[in-house]
């Protein structure tokens, strides 16, 4: 494309969006958010016991739960999937279409299958309906038609009614993939509330994510471990402190005692201090300059705990101990940024 013809592309999508009328544009995606969120609202008054029983028959499962769908509905049925696998829930999607050739082979009779229509009349999801039967796994269906074929076949049926399409032309699927969408949200939470499932489990799925960083990296993952830890025995000089803090870089050095448990610590903070005091570097011991009663963290906290200690303290770096309280390691802020805790 030539650059005169560039400009006046340029110039054309301007003068577009320069007739938009932008209070009626806010105006009608307000009325989609709301009538939206009226739908589920309206879902959320009119659960009942089937609910319950969905819940508890995704609980109870001694397999996976299969979702199904196809078109908008299959979309929606990939997020259900993947929250109840990311939730705690052995989960997967398998497509209709596929399933009828072949990919039925994947079902077992421990499975539960949730199957997604707003319709309830799909012809690739009814197809598969017989052979779930045949082979005993129980069907949840999800559609916005309780009268419809795969509500009446289903061991379980969910309404996901809706009175209104928030498309203008009332075809797109919007309000009742929305609908469809927040039910399935509510199955997979409340399974995950009843399973115990923790933030910790939660990060053992997602272990490339930050979550995953801040829940299953530990201390002693990530501290400085053996004749990398600063430290000197109490009764040394300041100076021999500065040299064991320049040695091993870290900004400070633990004062410990005969039992190798910390009892004080000194920092750059420190040595600023006792410049303005006027201490005599070369002869003072370094148990008249140190901070008394450091704090600690045990090597087995999680790495986050340490990032609050020092954000809370107002301090750079942070001791370890074990369970007896002696010192293993020793870590500071920028440790954790290199573990991308922080």
């Amino acid at each position: 494309m030539s650059l005169s013809k560039q400009h006046s592309s340029v110039a054309s999508v301007s003068e577009r969006a320069q007739v938009v009328d932008q209070d009626k544009t806010l105006r009608l995606a307000r009325e989609v958010l709301q009538l939206e969120a009226r739908e589920v609202e309206l879902l959320a008054q009119r659960l009942d016991h089937h609910f319950s029983d969905a819940v508890a028959c995704i609980l109870h499962c001694q397999g996976r739960v299969v979702v199904s769908g196809m078109g908008k509905s299959g979309h929606i049925g990939g997020k259900i999937a993947s929250t109840l696998a990311s939730t705690g829930t052995p989960a997967f999607f398998m497509h209709p279409a596929e399933a009828s050739h072949g990919d039925l082979g994947m079902i077992t009779a421990g499975d539960v299958v949730i199957t997604l229509s707003n319709s309830g009349e799909s012809d690739e999801i009814l197809a598969i309906v017989p052979p779930l039967k045949r082979l005993g796994a129980k069907i949840i269906a999800i559609t916005g038609n309780d009268a419809s074929t795969l509500a009446r076949a289903a061991d379980i049926h969910l309404s996901a009614h809706v009175a209104k399409e928030a498309c203008p032309l009332g075809l797109a699927p919007t309000s009742s993939t929305t609908v469809a969408l927040a039910l399935g949200d509510a199955l997979a939470l409340c399974v995950l509330e009843l399973r115990d499932f923790t933030a910790e489990d939660f990060a053992r799925s997602h272990p490339g994510g930050s979550l995953g960083r801040r829940l299953l990296v530990r201390v002693s993952d990530v501290m400085r471990t053996g004749v990398n830890v600063p430290l000197v025995p109490v009764e040394s000089t300041l100076a021999a402190g500065l040299l064991e803090m320049s040695r091993k870089g870290l900004g400070l050095t633990a004062v410990v005692d005969a039992l190798g448990k910390p009892i004080g610590i000194f920092t750059d903070g420190d040595l600023r201090r006792a410049f303005e005091r006027n201490i005599n570097i070369s002869g003072a011991a370094i148990k008249e300059v140190m901070h008394h009663n450091p704090m600690t963290i045990q090597q087995h906290e999680l790495a986050i705990a340490a990032v609050e200690i020092m954000e809370q303290g107002k301090i750079n770096g942070l001791l370890v101990v074990d369970n007896t309280g002696a010192l293993v390691g020793a870590l500071n802020m920028h440790d954790l940024l290199l573990a991308k805790v922080v």
